[in-house]
């Protein structure tokens, strides 16, 4: 079994936008071009991976392999496409754009569009909101309601006075807005602009938030729910900035001086449970539930909130869980930095 790995960060704008021809904006075709080795991390040495450079993929993925280990991988980049024998393809996640990419480049091991339309459908921000309900119990926190009129946003701005607005479908960081007090003209028209492209926005109460974590999962071909590990890590604006790669004992005991670790396991063991009845026969592949924890209201304390975000695709945590603890017993942190280029550098923490 010979597997095409491709690194397509784009993935959540080009789920957005639902379009076979979508076009990255600059940052996200340049984070794609910089960082498409990345599958090397966890490709087998007889995979492919797709990019945009071979001679500077081999490069970059040398000086990461010099800090992390590793073996050999083989970079290729679309001209080759056609001449290769694929039995399955792993993007970072599964869109309509990515599927006619490859489609047009010779490789015929995709999904089919019903296939994308249900993956789609499921990444629709309410089945979020779903689970959140599902995962509501002694310590925990989190609404999150779906609007498709103004009426309800107001109706939620007045019952919770400070809100978070946002998209159905949208990357981290943008798709999100903020609103306290009442309804500006900006926000007025930003809504009324989401709801007549994606049908409908997502309101939630503004938390208190004290610190970012996910659980990484992935769905078998079985539909068995399988946990990877914890994601601790870090943003700045709503962006991702960067992961903490420790040993799961050690992630566990960081989050445990905020919530009890009886916590932590009940969050997954449901998650487990409720995502493999919804995604039975619609999804399979690596996921991700972005959870954080925030202050109680009274300042006495911390709740969990178990479910911000689920990514049907794969994430940076899943990148992090893939690089091993180091035999020195420190901590690293794995960071994206934007000098020349976008680089991958990873330090002690």
């Amino acid at each position: 079994m010979v597997t095409l790995y491709v690194f397509n960060p784009e993935h959540d704008l080009a789920l957005a936008s639902n379009l076979s021809n979508f076009t990255a904006p600059h940052a996200g075709r340049r984070l794609r071009s910089d960082l498409g080795y990345l599958p090397a991390i966890w490709a087998d040495e007889n995979d492919y991976i797709l990019v945009d450079h071979v001679g500077l993929a081999r490069k970059a993925y040398g000086r990461l392999r010099a800090r992390i280990g590793g073996g050999p991988r083989q970079f290729v980049d679309k001209n080759q496409l056609p001449h290769l024998a694929i039995d399955e393809v792993r993007p970072w996640g599964w869109d309509p754009a990515i599927r006619s990419f490859l489609l047009r480049h010779g490789v015929g091991a995709v999904p089919s569009e019903q296939d994308i339309r249900q993956i789609r459908d499921l990444s629709h921000r309410e089945h979020a909101a779903a689970v959140l309900a599902r995962l509501q119990c002694e310590g925990t926190v989190g609404q999150s309601v779906k609007a498709d009129g103004l009426d309800v946003v107001v109706e939620k701005l007045n019952e919770w006075r400070r809100v978070v607005v946002k998209a159905p479908w949208s990357s981290s960081g943008r798709g999100i807005r903020f609103v306290e007090g009442t309804l500006n003209d900006y926000h007025r028209g930003w809504i009324r602009n989401v709801i007549q492209h994606q049908g409908s926005v997502m309101v939630e109460p503004y938390y208190n938030k004290v610190k970012d974590f996910g659980m990484e999962f992935c769905i078998d071909e079985q539909g068995g729910v399988h946990y990877l590990g914890l994601s601790l890590f870090h943003t700045r604006n709503g962006a991702y900035t960067g992961n903490l790669i420790a040993t799961e004992e050690e992630k566990t005991d960081m989050l445990s001086h905020y919530i009890p670790v009886d916590s932590l396991v009940n969050v997954k063991e449901n998650i487990m449970t409720s995502f493999g009845s919804m995604c039975q026969n619609r999804y399979r592949g690596p996921f991700g539930v972005d959870m954080m924890i925030v202050a109680r209201p009274d300042g006495d304390g911390f709740l969990l909130h178990p479910c911000v975000e689920i990514n049907l695709r794969r994430t940076m945590g899943h990148v992090a869980l893939a690089i091993p603890p180091f035999a020195d017993g420190y901590a690293r942190v794995m960071q994206i930095a934007l000098t020349d280029k976008y680089r991958i550098r990873v330090r002690k923490a």
